[in-house]
């Protein structure tokens, strides 16, 4: 009886053990897409009316946390009973990467409308404030569903040789990560400017000279994760063509790997773009 209990003991030791090399694992599969959801809930939760930041963020952390509840099942029935297509929806999850990334890329360099942020300083009524808030933050949910559907994917492609329950684990581990991690500093950076802005009030000069740096910084910060986060995109995107599709492996054999998985991302991307670019004005041309 006793052996059998050190037996037990010693499996749940191996078990924790391979789940966090695993969770390492997965986590750095998984970083580019985290910054970029990084990014992205940043610059969703900013823009509405201070004393609004955070219930709104908190609204979008519940839709997060019910996205995850939705895939993760999922994604491990899929991972159990039809492994293979895992694996493709992985690799279509990196195009959609490569295609985002390089979407991005594109409106950077080519002028286009920017939409129109809720502010205090617009004259809005207390119904069109909500109206708005309202629409922005299932619009926040919804990107949030995409990108937590790739970091699931991703996570789980890194553990497809383990257990069932390895797996389970390993992944519900980064899901959680990807949302308390990410929402929890998104609402860090979204208050900077409070913080700044009481910091002004104060008599010190080292106050105020720290509360104008955090007021200054807050949109520099939100572009520039938006410029990290793109890289990271290419960068996990790439890696992931490199990686499962064969022709593209041996034609980047030769060069470093970070080499290799940028070039990857970027002409996947491009491609990608261009493809979707001109099926959108040759259905735009068919409709008139």
């Amino acid at each position: 009886m006793a052996s059998g209990i050190f037996a037990l003991l010693d499996d749940i030791a191996a078990l924790m053990d391979d789940v966090v090399v695993m969770s390492k694992v997965a986590t750095k599969k998984t970083a580019g897409i985290l910054g970029d959801d990084l990014a992205v809930n940043a610059e969703k939760a900013s823009g509405f009316v201070s004393s609004r930041e955070i219930p709104v963020l908190w609204a979008i952390t519940k839709g997060s946390f019910l996205n995850k509840l939705i895939i993760l099942p999922l994604a491990f029935l899929l991972s159990y009973y039809v492994p293979w297509v895992i694996t493709a929806v992985l690799i279509l999850g990196a195009v959609y990467l490569a295609y985002e990334a390089a979407e991005k890329i594109y409106e950077y360099i080519v002028p286009h409308p920017k939409a129109v942020s809720v502010t205090e300083g617009m004259d809005l009524s207390t119904e069109e404030l909500v109206i708005q808030e309202k629409a922005k933050v299932k619009a926040a949910i919804v990107t949030d569903f995409i990108l937590s559907v790739e970091i699931v994917i991703i996570a789980l492609g890194t553990v497809l040789e383990k257990t069932i329950t390895t797996q389970i684990l390993v992944v519900t581990l980064i899901a959680l990560l990807a949302t308390v991690g990410v929402y929890g500093i998104v609402a860090l950076i979204v208050r900077m400017d409070d913080l700044g802005f009481v910091l002004t009030k104060r008599k010190s000069n080292i106050s105020q000279f720290i509360g104008n740096l955090l007021i200054k910084t807050l949109p520099l910060i939100i572009k520039g994760l938006a410029f990290i986060g793109t890289i990271a995109l290419i960068l996990v995107a790439g890696g992931i063509f490199v990686h499962n599709i064969e022709a593209v492996h041996h034609v980047l054999e030769g060069l470093p790997a970070i080499v290799g998985e940028f070039i990857a991302g970027l002409v996947g991307g491009i491609l990608v773009f261009l493809v979707v670019k001109g099926f959108k004005l040759v259905w735009k041309a068919v409709k008139k």
